[in-house]
C-alpha cells in the first residue's frame, strides 16, 4: 500500500494529508476536504472510541482457516465490509482525478473481491449521476445512497437510482444540514417518521437508513420500513462533540438485533477495528476515507490491494480470538 498512500498524498494535497494514522487530528475543521467539522470531535471520537476496545487473545483451538463471510440482506461477502459512500472529488479529495473514474474504480474493485461498494450524492448533479452510471456499470451491484432533499429532488433521485438495476437503495439522513450543501444553496434536511416511512415505501427495493445514533432512532428507522440501518455520525462531518459509532453501537444492536441489518461506520480502518466492530453487534460495516484514499492513489488496483489488506487482517483478528465465523461474533471476543 505504500506507493498508493503516497501517489494519493501528492493528489490530495491540500486536501487530506493521508497521515499514517487517520484519526481527524491533522485535518480538524478542513470541511470541504476530508476532516472533521468543528472542533473535529467527532471524527476524533470515531477512532478513539475503537482504539480503546481491546480483544482477548485465543489461541486453544482446532482452526487456522476462519470464515470470513457474512449473508446480509440478501448479499453475500467476502468480508463483512463496504465501500461507504463518499463523492466530491473535486471539493473534497483535491480533483486530480475525474468523479466518474474515481466512483467507477471503487466499485469494481469491490466486485473483484466479493463485497459492495455504496455511492454518494451531492453537489454539483454529476456526484449522482456518476455513482449511478458506475452501478450500472456493474450490474446493479452497488448501493445508492440519497441525501435527504427537498421532496421533487429526493423523488427524481429515487427513482433515477431505482433505474440503475441496484437492489438495495439508501438515504443518508445524517447529511441533514451538511455544511458544504448549505454553502451550495442546496440544503438538506432532518425528515419526520412519517415522511421517511411514505419514502420507503415509495421505492421498489431495500431501503437502508444511515444516520441512527441513538436506540429509539433504531426503532423508529425499523417502524419507518428500513431493512437495514447504518450506525453514523457521518465521519464526524456534520455535528460537532457526538460520541464515537463505537460508544453507541451495542445498545442500538441490543434494541433492534435480528429487527433489521445493522451496520456502522465511524474510525474504522483495520480488520481489527471491523472485528471489534462486529463484536458490538454490527453485522457489517462501512469504510470511508481509507477506501478514498486507496482509490485516488491506485484507482481500481489500489482499492483492492485495501481490500487485500483488510481480509489480511480480519483473518488473523478471527484466529487469534478464536473467532471461527464471520457471521457469529460473540462479545466476549473483547476484553471488559
Amino acid at each position: 500500500m505504500k506507493s498508493t498512500r503516497d501517489n494519493a498524498r501528492e493528489l490530495m494535497k491540500g486536501y487530506c494529508k493521508v497521515c499514517p494514522v487517520c484519526n481527524g487530528k491533522a485535518c480538524v475543521g478542513e470541511v470541504p476536504g476530508m476532516g472533521g467539522l468543528g472542533t473535529g470531535s467527532s471524527f476524533k471520537n470515531n477512532v478513539k472510541a475503537l482504539a480503546d476496545i481491546k480483544l482477548n487473545m485465543r489461541t486453544i483451538h482446532d482452526f487456522c482457516e476462519p470464515d470470513t463471510s457474512v449473508n446480509i440482506m440478501g448479499l453475500k461477502l467476502d468480508i463483512p465490509v463496504l465501500a461507504a459512500p463518499i463523492g466530491g472529488v473535486s471539493f473534497n479529495m483535491g480533483g486530480k482525478i475525474e468523479e466518474i473514474d474515481y466512483i467507477s474504480a471503487k466499485l469494481k474493485a469491490c466486485v473483484a473481491k466479493g463485497i459492495i461498494g455504496c455511492t454518494g450524492d451531492g453537489v454539483p448533479d454529476f456526484i449522482h449521476q456518476s455513482g449511478f452510471t458506475a452501478i450500472e456499470e456493474v450490474k446493479g451491484h452497488g448501493i445508492p445512497f440519497i441525501k435527504p432533499w427537498e421532496e421533487a429532488e429526493l423523488y427524481m433521485k429515487l427513482e433515477k437510482a431505482e433505474k440503475t438495476g441496484a437492489k438495495i437503495i439508501g438515504m443518508d439522513i445524517d447529511a441533514a444540514g451538511l455544511i458544504t450543501l448549505k454553502k451550495m444553496g442546496r440544503p438538506v434536511t432532518p425528515k419526520p417518521i412519517n415522511k421517511l416511512r411514505s419514502i420507503i415505501e415509495s421505492v421498489n427495493a431495500d431501503f437502508i437508513l444511515k444516520g441512527i445514533m441513538t436506540p429509539d432512532e433504531a426503532r423508529m428507522a425499523i417502524d419507518a420500513g428500513a431493512k437495514g440501518i447504518v450506525v453514523s455520525n457521518h465521519g464526524g462531518r456534520v455535528l460537532d462533540s457526538c460520541p464515537g459509532t463505537a460508544e453507541v453501537l451495542r445498545e442500538i444492536s441490543k434494541a433492534v438485533a435480528g429487527q433489521c441489518a445493522i451496520m456502522v461506520d465511524g474510525g474504522v480502518r483495520t480488520g481489527i477495528d471491523v472485528l471489534k466492530m462486529l463484536a458490538l453487534g454490527a453485522d457489517a460495516v462501512m469504510i470511508g476515507r481509507p477506501f478514498s484514499i486507496a482509490t485516488i492513489g491506485g484507482l481500481q488496483d489500489g482499492a483492492e490491494k485495501y481490500i487485500d489488506q483488510l481480509k489480511s487482517e480480519f483473518t488473523q483478528a478471527m484466529v487469534l480470538t478464536g473467532t471461527e465465523r464471520a457471521d457469529s461474533v460473540n462479545f466476549t471476543v473483547l476484553y471488559t
